[in-house]
């Protein structure tokens, strides 16, 4: 007889499967009061005092024997709650108490090599807030300390993963939690170190300064030893972006059954070839099958992972181009924004020069034909590349694994991992008539096991007549009629609240959801938000991954968005809407303070704005966001909602331009054009597009762009708009090394900035003349100005800023002939780029530095500066530069 008792969620208990009545709130929390020390004798007052507090009734012991009475009565014989002199005790194994495996496998993870396996294990065993249900002050206090044994629990998981090199693809998680613990330096120190992972070595600086200035703020102390050590470590760290080692891989299906035959014969197909696929129709369990082969030859695959989903087969979406998965691979592969080529064929060719002699695993799923793949396949014959799609893709000329449905055994063990092994052995005829009703498609069985759970009462051959009933009965394993039958059969069980996230899951753009959005679209509270999303991955309806992202298969989603016309969807999505357009605003003002502010209308009733504590979190957020806020942005266009297209592209924009997502921020800004219409807002967009056009050097494209943006702004007649499209005029013009146009645009510009009022636009535009005027050889003027930005960007506190004018005053030196006072210029604006972690500018002015020395003939230090400069370059993967300046050290 099989006992279980949970506590970590709702107080239940199940005997068999079956569930146990166990009444009301305070006889439910007699039980918990013995289970949460099963096996151990609590004394009865302890017991009065948990169940009613400090101030329990008269016939509170008399009470008490009552609900052990009816609850031994509940378990008949199943459990034992045993009197003894001084109290009673719950007589069971450890195993039958969920708290109790979760503290012993939290045990056995500090000695275990697999800690990452064992403590996933762990934390599976939660299914919400423990203790739910029951109430008083000892339940109160319980909770708050079974919390932190989770918190604690997901931190020391945190730290295994981290040692493993996981760091990129935890830190939307983390920084999550450290936005939550702001004064937390275990989590700190885990936020630092994920940032570093991923290469963002001057982010976690940053979040150092940012945990030192609240410990100081708040605490009056100092950082810990080992947060201090921790930022030393970083301060002398070499980056090594040629060799970052990619860790994209989900994580491998929790219950993964059968399918040995399918993964021998992957194992034979990719010893022999490069390419492989699995075929199969939708239900198949074929993205699952490529992780667990994947996470099962990971040794195989030193150099790393990388993963794309092209959505081929997305309801809603359009199929990803290869273009954008290369993207996302160079960046995984640790190329910052100077290293990628601007053209797509460029891109296409490093990617495959970068993995040609490494080792690495690319999974691709979802491929919706051999041309979304043949791009993104690496060069060389050292990696390997799996494949899944709808299609059998004969054009890739890959060895094929044709999923077919499962077997009877492994349907049969499915459906035992979902409803136990008990009641499916009681009923072996309707298990194997259930097994034909879904055809045997995973996806439909574990939508059917998931579901059985809500039945207890009702047999199994029941359940087949109900599925029958609604024409399941003569059908095959076609998952495009099946599942949506199994589907509609789930659906009807759900609560009025499951049903309606349910549906509007259907309709949220983009690939994936997080919980603040899901909590906006549907106008639930987080907490709530949170239930039933765990309540609907119960039923098998939605996955929820790392960062608590849910996100649905394509056949489930396509199903989920039909039930939505009953629900009020064009209000749900204008508040999912807002929710992206203001939790935007509100960390891209952590991004870049300085900027103008943007005024925004209130939000639409039932939006959660989740602003981040510092930079880190904001850009942690927009991270995890990025592979929605296109798809949010084409529904607001699709709506009409002309002002929160533009609005979100505004808003993306410094995002775009530090992390280098110029294709992304090219996209937003297009799609802004296509819906403005005030002439203020495409003054901005056309302004912005064509600056982005410029650095992808599409000069003639850009310069289009950049003259409407003029005509548009003066037309406007506001001060900022004519300043913005004079001063990304000049920057193009500077761009093509027309610096005498250049410095015409400079100059208007300026007054137009100081009628903003904006000191750190009036400092840049200052330097902008500066840096032309020194180009043109106006040298009195560019000294003059380049000054005058550096003491703006001085009393403003911008150390990059002042380094950035420090340049332009060594570059006016240098045109002067003032060779020793460029040097020294120089020299200081190294400190300041270094001291803000810029290593692109570094690289700039090291190369300028050099030039310097070699005009007062000191060669032998042109050389030492320029083989620093060097090394950077090619770290940055900066080729074109790097070749140039081994020709300048060869001379």
């Amino acid at each position: 007889m099989t006992v279980e008792i949970a506590l970590l969620g709702e107080v239940s208990a199940r005997v068999d499967g079956h569930p146990v009545e166990l009444g009301h709130a305070r006889q439910r929390c007699v039980l918990a009061a013995l289970a949460i020390d099963v096996g151990q004798v609590v004394t009865v007052r302890q017991l009065v005092e948990r169940i009613w507090g400090a101030d329990p009734p008269q016939r509170s012991r008399a009470t008490l024997h009552s609900y052990l009475s009816r609850l031994r009565h509940a378990f008949a014989g199943a459990v034992t709650l045993a009197g003894r002199p001084a109290g009673y005790v719950l007589v069971a194994d450890e195993s039958t108490v969920d708290l109790a495996r979760f503290r012993k496998l939290r045990e056995k993870a500090r000695g275990h090599t697999d800690d990452v396996g064992v403590l996933t294990e762990a934390l599976a065993l939660w299914q919400g807030e423990p203790l739910t249900g029951i109430g008083g002050d000892w339940a109160d206090d319980a909770r708050d300390r079974l919390t932190a044994e989770r918190t604690s629990a997901e931190l020391d998981l945190f730290d295994a993963r981290l040692r493993l090199g996981q760091g990129p693809e935890l830190l939307a998680a983390i920084s999550a939690c450290a936005a939550q613990n702001p004064l937390d330096e275990r989590v700190a120190a885990q936020h630092m170190r994920a940032l570093a992972q991923a290469g963002r070595i001057s982010e976690a600086l940053e979040e150092f300064r940012a945990v030192r200035v609240r410990l100081i703020g708040e605490l009056g102390a100092e950082p810990s030893r080992e947060l201090r050590d921790l930022r030393e470590k970083l301060l002398i760290s070499e980056p090594e972006p040629r060799h970052v080692v990619p860790r994209q891989l989900p994580s491998a299906p929790a219950q993964f059954i059968g399918r040995e035959q399918d993964l021998t014969d992957l194992d034979d197909a990719m010893r022999t070839a490069g390419v492989a696929t699995i075929a199969g129709a939708g239900g198949m369990g074929k993205t699952w099958l490529a992780l667990q082969w994947a996470h099962r030859n990971l040794h195989r695959f030193p150099d790393g992972q990388l993963f794309v989903d092209l959505r081929g087969f997305s309801p809603d979406e359009t199929p990803m181009e290869p273009d954008v998965a290369i993207r996302g691979f160079l960046h995984a592969l640790g190329l910052d924004v100077g290293a990628v080529p601007p053209d797509p064929p460029a891109r296409a060719a490093l990617f495959r020069d970068l993995t040609a002699r490494r080792r690495l695993l690319v999974v691709v799923d979802n491929a919706a034909d051999a041309s979304q793949v043949v791009p993104v396949l690496p060069g060389g014959d050292t990696c390997r590349v799996l494949v899944t799609s709808r299609n059998r893709l004969p054009g890739l000329g890959a060895k094929a694994v044709g999923l077919e449905v499962l077997a009877e055994d492994d349907a049969s063990t499915l459906l035992a991992a979902r409803i136990g092994a008990t009641r499916l052995s009681a009923e072996p005829l309707a298990v194997a008539r259930l097994i034909v009703l879904c055809g045997g498609l995973p996806l439909a069985l574990s939508i059917v096991g998931a579901r059985i759970l809500t039945e207890p009462d009702l047999s199994l051959a029941a359940i087949a007549r109900q599925l029958e009933e609604l024409g399941l009965g003569a059908l095959d394993a076609d998952p495009s009629v099946s599942v949506p039958v199994v589907l509609s059969w789930s659906y009807r069980a759900l609560t009025d609240r499951q049903r309606d996230l349910f549906a509007l899951l259907g309709i949220a753009p983009g690939e994936d959801i997080g919980l603040t959005a899901v909590a906006s679209l549907a106008a639930l509270s987080v907490e709530d938000a949170r239930t039933t999303l765990r309540e609907l991955e119960q039923a098998s309806l939605v996955s929820i991954g790392t960062g608590f992202r849910a996100r649905t298969h394509d056949l489930v989603r396509a199903y989920a968005a039909a039930q939505a016309k009953h629900t009020d969807h064009d209000e749900a999505l204008r508040r999912l809407v807002d929710h992206h357009v203001h939790t935007a605003h509100a960390n891209d003002r952590l991004i870049d303070p300085h900027r103008p502010l943007i005024t925004l209308d209130g939000p639409a009733p039932g939006t959660h704005i989740t602003a981040a504590a510092d930079k880190a979190g904001a850009r942690a957020w927009f991270d995890a966001e990025r592979g929605t806020r296109l798809a949010v942005q084409q529904a607001a266009a699709s709506h009409n909602w002309r002002d929160k297209v533009v609005l979100l592209a505004r808003v993306s924009h410094a995002y775009h331009q530090q992390r280098g997502h110029l294709d992304d921020e090219l996209a937003m800004w297009q799609t802004a054009i296509d819906a403005a219409k005030d002439p203020a807002d495409r003054a901005v967009a056309h302004r912005i597009m064509g600056g982005s056009l410029g650095q992808v050097q599409r000069y003639d494209e850009a310069q289009h762009h950049l003259s409407e943006a003029l005509t548009l702004a003066e037309q406007v007649g506001e001060a900022l708009p004519l300043a913005d499209a004079h001063g990304t005029v000049a920057w193009l013009w500077a761009s093509r090394s027309d610096y005498g146009r250049a410095f015409e645009h400079a100059k208007a510009a300026l007054p137009h900035y100081e009628k903003s009022g904006n000191k750190m636009l009036i400092a840049m535009a200052h330097n902008n003349i500066g840096h032309c005027a020194a180009e043109v050889g106006d040298t009195a003027q560019g000294r003059l100005s380049a000054a005058k930005a550096l003491e703006l960007l001085h009393e403003l506190g911008d150390r990059h800023g002042e380094a950035t004018a420090v340049d332009t005053l060594a570059r006016v030196e240098h045109q002067s002939g003032n060779h020793a006072a460029a040097i020294t210029h120089y020299e200081r604006a190294i400190e300041l780029y270094r001291t803000a972690d810029d290593d692109y500018g570094t690289a700039n002015t090291l190369m300028n530095l050099g030039h310097t020395h070699l005009a007062l003939g000191q060669s032998d230090q042109a050389a030492e500066v320029w083989q620093r400069a060097l090394g950077l370059l090619e770290q940055q993967g900066r080729e074109e530069e790097a070749g140039r300046l081994r020709e300048q050290l060869q001379a």
